[in-house]
């Protein structure tokens, strides 16, 4: 049993080695969707008190997730939805608080084996990569192994995103994901729920590879020690959400037009096939401008998320690390 020396640092930044892919998948659960908070702080396991504001604040930020949608789904008019103030007033008064909510369920359901299978894979790759050698700077090995976790947690998740879309949009009347999934499967087949696959991985891919990249280097410059720093990861979070967001919206509005278009009124957006012809559409209907819609929305809600998703999950990765050395 090894002896923990009083104000010994511990090297969190890789799991111990008897800690393998199972608990880098639990980590990244964690960093995904909550534990319940118990009657009492845990002091044994205090990242579950931090995972019951983590829930609720991911239930804060949703209605911003909604928000974008509703802006970037395309009208011939243009839509009810100018900007953010006038989309939040125009909900509360025609449809109600609590629409900012619909579809919420689908996230919930999705996020734990999603994030599982997104830093399983993460750290995998790093480390088969050479990621973790000499505890240097790899931004290379850090894109790669994004890449390679969004491919695979995505091919999990594209199905509850369609999900969520789908509910999100204006005039749903899908009440849960069980009845909205058996709608969609019924009227446009399983492939529906994949349609936006190919174009999720072309978002998806640039979009993690920008965020571990930008992370990795914030770090590195504001935590050269690469000591556990709650501050650290959170700011470094937020502000690699924030650029990969941005970057990537005008695909993100591909993807919203694909996983919505069965429910437009336009017969040209509910024949679009691919990305390509999305776009196409895109370009032909709204011109350049409508590639960033839903921009301001997109960013503002990537940064908590991802700060969140990167504390929790620095936050278990830690507290793995630390049992391992005091037992």
């Amino acid at each position: 049993m090894a002896e923990h020396i009083p104000g010994q640092e511990y090297d969190y930044e890789t799991l111990p080695s008897n800690y393998g892919l199972g608990s880098t998948m639990i980590a990244g659960a964690f960093a995904g969707i909550a534990v319940r908070r118990t009657s009492k702080p845990n002091q044994s396991m205090p990242w579950r008190d931090h995972a019951d504001r983590t829930l609720k604040e991911h239930s804060v930020m949703y209605p911003v997730d909604l928000l974008k949608t509703r802006m970037q789904v395309l009208h011939p008019t243009g839509g009810l939805y100018t900007g953010l103030t006038n989309a939040i007033s125009t909900i509360y008064r025609i449809e109600g608080w609590r629409t900012l909510w619909k579809g919420v369920s689908s996230v919930i359901v999705g996020a734990g084996p999603a994030h599982a299978v997104y830093f399983g894979t993460y750290e995998l790759v790093k480390e088969l990569a050479g990621g973790n050698v000499d505890n240097g700077h790899h931004p290379a090995v850090a894109a790669l192994s994004g890449a390679a976790a969004t491919i695979a947690s995505d091919a999990l998740m594209n199905p509850f995103d369609v999900i969520k879309q789908r509910m999100q949009v204006q005039g749903s009347t899908y009440k849960t994901i069980t009845q909205c999934a058996k709608s969609v499967y019924r009227a446009e087949g399983l492939h529906t729920f994949y349609v936006s696959y190919p174009t999720t991985l072309c978002m998806s891919v640039p979009f993690t590879a920008a965020q571990f990249v930008a992370y990795e280097s914030i770090s590195k410059f504001m935590n050269p020690k690469k000591e556990y720093d709650p501050l650290t990861h959170c700011v470094a979070g937020g502000l690699a959400g924030a650029v990969a967001g941005g970057i990537t919206t005008p695909l993100d509005v591909i993807k919203t037009l694909l996983q919505t278009r069965g429910l437009a009124q336009d017969s040209e957006i509910r024949s679009a096939r691919g990305i390509f012809n999305a776009a196409a559409i895109i370009k032909r209907q709204f011109g350049w401008r409508g590639f960033l819609r839903g921009m301001r929305p997109r960013i503002v809600s990537s940064m908590p998320s991802t700060a969140i998703c990167w504390t929790s999950y620095e936050m278990a990765k830690s507290y793995f690390t630390r049992r391992s050395n005091e037992n």
